[in-house]
């Protein structure tokens, strides 16, 4: 019998839907408060995962959504690079 390994899953912090973690954007928060897109996953911090769709990132914006999760301020620089990252993968 072999073992199939769970996938691990988050939840967008938009739409609030459960997604595989692959298919989210990771912002993350570091130590020094610095917020950046983690490309990796991997990145030491805090982090809030969105979906990588226009309408996520612009509902995420409105709500304010990752600044919630991150309990910081959201440079627009960020919301930038997120819809920049969504037309990429188009």
């Amino acid at each position: 019998m072999s073992q199939t390994r769970k996938k691990p899953t988050r939840k967008c912090v938009a739409c609030r839907e459960m997604k595989e973690k692959s298919e989210l954007i990771r912002i993350v928060r570091q130590a020094d408060n610095t917020l950046s897109v983690d490309t990796t996953g991997k990145a030491n911090g805090r982090g809030a995962y969105i979906c990588n769709n226009p309408n996520c990132i612009a509902k995420a914006q409105k709500i304010k959504g990752i600044e919630r999760s991150l309990k910081t301020s959201m440079p627009p620089e960020i919301y930038n690079i997120l819809k920049q990252e969504t037309h990429s993968e188009r």
